[in-house]
């Protein structure tokens, strides 16, 4: 269904209708007081709570933050699993006045321990006094903090900042007065990924986050019959906006995934009609299923064949190739039957929608699934923008573009064709930073994104950001980031990162897959538990001629020469990526020094075997 881009689907609550994130939810619940707003799994049972349910326990909050003695404008954070819990302490702490900083349940101690000082967090609330007890001994790094709120007792403290939840939250409360209701005051800080440095806080406003959220919801509309899967962290802006506030706007139900590892029956379980998630949720599906289907046979031949005719159907629907014929729209159609819902099924069987975002989409997953039949679409934007920027409708989605520009925003190229963008979802700074603010963005209110890009035919196409484009020593420009995602399309491997930043020729750190390895390995008549074996130079051998293939559309000063494998994974734990998977670029350069050197120690480039 088709929609008017300047009008709201009927039934939503409006930005200006909503004047305010606690306002949006006072509607949604005065406007279905009965309707399931949630639900999650506690007690071995999944639960529904209904908006009026929700706004009562929101109350019991609101009276707790109430008597902490906090006043407007006070920073709060919280760190816990996506659940109801997180819903009620948003919205108590938005209605007061505060403002909420959402953390990583994932993030390392130090840097916790960085954001609450930075922010000057008032009060802080986790799962578990477990993850206080890891924070506790930098706590001269946060002295603003008052009170430690925890839901769960596993490690019982002395310390009288802490406070359990069972012990502090009130049985009964009603709702008190508003204490905000200026649409363009300070909502929230959210803290960037950090992946050139300590991360920077986002000033976010209730009404950048509003009109980011309708205006999605103009192009691409949900419903009341509506169910989201909740499992991307909601500290994250993406699933906070796209998969919380919007929602809220179209009275659709959220239901909280127990964990990424049980996501897969949770799929089963809860049978979503929108889903949103990052690339490599994608990736993963993808390369497992072509793990199973091996090189030939005949599985594999009908899966190529269902992927090939749906693609060509996708695109003659779009107008961009001829339409099929009959005997070909009968196989496709039986194709379906037999072989795409074998993986539609496993995603619940019933996705109006399902969304990439949060980083670049391989062309080749999003052409894969597409030709499934999965309403495939991919969006793009900045924790600065609240964050969405551009987004398109699955029929008319393109793989490789992140859609178009959302209705009411504008874009123009800058110098190093960087994308600059004007938004009423724009930031309103970084918190405590004045002059990184003053740098990202002018004095007309136009944002540096950072991120190189195009737009052709109303599409935005990014091409890698401003600061990862590699210039070699011979003065070509590489973009890591697609060729990356050509690696990992790989199933032997499963994190790469190009170098090559003023050097002769371009070099990869691999990450493999241990499964894949151990029979590789062998075949190559080495053991491959021995340390020593990565490096020998068969294997080396052997795993350039995969990344040769993997790079080939690529032209030929963006070929990878020489490389270092390894089967230790880059994790959040050891300092290699951020909480939402990023790679930290500088620091693995740093780690992996000694190593680097090695693999540039000849100047001339090696021939090519080939």
């Amino acid at each position: 269904m088709h929609l008017n881009e300047s009008s709201t689907p009927i039934g939503c609550i409006g930005c200006d209708a909503a004047g305010t994130l606690p306002g949006l939810f006072r509607q949604r619940v005065a406007q279905s007081p009965a309707a399931v707003a949630y639900q999650q799994f506690e007690d071995k049972t999944w639960r529904d709570y209904t908006w009026s349910e929700v706004a009562a326990r929101v109350a019991r909050w609101q009276q707790g933050l109430a008597g902490e003695g906090l006043q407007p404008g006070d920073r709060v954070a919280l760190s816990l699993r996506n659940s109801v819990d997180w819903v009620c302490f948003d919205q108590a702490a938005l209605g007061l006045g505060l403002v909420p900083v959402p953390l990583y349940i994932t993030d390392s101690p130090d840097n916790l321990a960085h954001i609450l000082g930075d922010s000057g967090a008032r009060l802080l609330l986790l799962d578990s006094d477990r993850r206080w007890s890891a924070l506790a001994s930098r706590r001269q790094s946060f002295p603003e903090l008052r009170r430690v709120l925890c839901l769960l007792r596993e490690v019982p403290t002395e310390d009288e900042s802490v406070r359990y939840l069972t012990d502090w939250l009130p049985d009964t409360a009603t709702a008190g007065p508003e204490r905000v209701t200026a649409p363009d005051t300070l909502a929230t800080i959210v803290y960037t990924s950090g992946t050139t440095g300590r991360p920077k806080g986002v000033m976010l406003s209730h009404r950048g986050i509003l009109w980011t959220a309708e205006a999605v919801l103009r192009r691409i509309p949900a419903w009341p019959t509506d169910s989201f899967l909740s499992f991307l962290p909601l500290a994250h802006g993406f699933e906070r906006t796209v998969g919380y506030y919007l929602p809220m706007m179209a009275g659709s139900r959220i239901s909280f995934a127990r964990s990424v590892e049980l996501l897969r029956q949770d799929l089963l379980i809860v049978r979503p009609t929108v889903l949103l998630a990052v690339p490599r949720v994608y990736d993963k599906i993808y390369l497992a299923i072509q793990t199973r289907l091996g090189e030939r046979g005949l599985k594999r031949r009908l899966f190529d064949t269902t992927v090939d005719l749906g693609w060509r159907q996708f695109r003659a629907r779009q107008g961009q190739a001829p339409a099929l014929g009959v005997v070909q729209r009968l196989t496709l159609r039986l194709l379906r039957r037999l072989v795409a819902a074998q993986v539609l099924d496993r995603l619940g069987g019933r996705l109006r929608v399902a969304v990439s975002g949060g980083a670049p989409l391989s062309p080749v997953v999003a052409r894969f699934f597409i030709g499934l039949g999965l309403p495939l679409t991919e969006g793009y934007g900045l924790t600065e923008t609240s964050p969405v920027l551009s987004n398109t409708r699955p029929e008319d989605c393109i793989p490789g573009s992140v859609g178009r520009p959302l209705p009411g925003l504008e874009v123009r190229s800058g110098p190093a064709d960087e994308l600059l963008v004007r938004t009423p979802g724009m930031m309103l700074g970084y918190w405590n930073h004045p002059e990184a603010t003053a740098g990202m963005i002018d004095a007309d209110g136009w944002l540096r994104t950072g991120d190189v890009a195009e737009v052709r035919d109303g599409y935005l196409y990014i091409r890698g950001r401003l600061k990862e484009i590699l210039v070699t020593s011979a003065g070509e420009k590489v973009s890591p980031v697609e060729m990356e995602m050509a690696l990992t399309m790989d199933p032997l491997f499963a994190q790469a990162m190009v170098l090559g930043e003023g050097r002769p020729y371009l070099a990869a750190l691999l990450v493999l897959e241990p499964d894949l390895w151990t029979p590789l390995a062998e075949g190559l008549g080495l053991d491959p538990r021995a340390p020593t074996a990565l490096q020998h130079p068969t294997a080396v051998a052997a795993i350039l001629a995969r990344v040769r293939e993997r790079l080939r559309p690529f032209p030929g000063y963006a070929q990878v020469r020489a490389v270092h494998l390894s089967l230790e994974p880059w994790t959040i734990e050891n300092g290699l990526i951020t909480p939402t998977t990023k790679v930290k670029r500088y620091d693995l350069e740093t780690r992996f020094a000694p190593v680097i050197r090695q693999l540039y120690r000849h100047r001339e480039v090696p021939q090519d075997p080939s």
